[in-house]
């Protein structure tokens, strides 16, 4: 079974956003991940480095709400429209690729799919009608 999962977009106040839905919500985090906790962190603005890369709050039983800050010094704004991603954690990476495959089609690619440093196989892509998506299989191990 596949789930789907919200992943929000801050302009620098994750932090102060999940903080409020776990208030909410009433449970604790799965992840709470900074960008200085990341390979090569030390090449980013000092005031980027505390920002959060992922927060992770468990929602139901196979659900999560996800957030990042997104950052200009990495060339991301937010608008409107795109501060969200619908994130769909897959089975298999066979199924990651035919759910990316599709939903590409007539859209853009905007990460290609790939093993990722923090253990997924993942991709991102805005489909044909503006919707971005969030294409995600977890690894067995982190990529070294």
């Amino acid at each position: 079974m596949i789930s789907i999962n919200p992943y929000l977009n801050f302009m620098g106040n994750t932090e102060e956003a999940m903080k409020f839905y776990q208030s909410i919500f009433g449970v604790e985090f799965a992840t709470f991940q900074r960008f200085n906790e990341s390979p090569g962190f030390e090449r980013m603005p000092k005031q980027d480095q505390e920002k959060i890369m992922h927060a992770s709050l468990p929602m139901g039983k196979h659900n999560n709400l996800m957030a990042t800050d997104t950052l200009e010094s990495m060339g991301q704004t937010l608008t409107a429209g795109n501060n969200f991603y619908i994130c769909v954690n897959t089975e298999s990476e066979a199924e990651t690729d035919k759910l990316f495959n599709g939903l590409t089609a007539g859209g853009k690619i905007e990460m290609p799919l790939n093993k990722t440093f923090w253990g997924a196989y993942c991709g991102m892509c805005r489909d044909k009608f503006g919707i971005q998506w969030m294409i995600n299989f977890d690894l067995k191990q982190p990529i070294k």
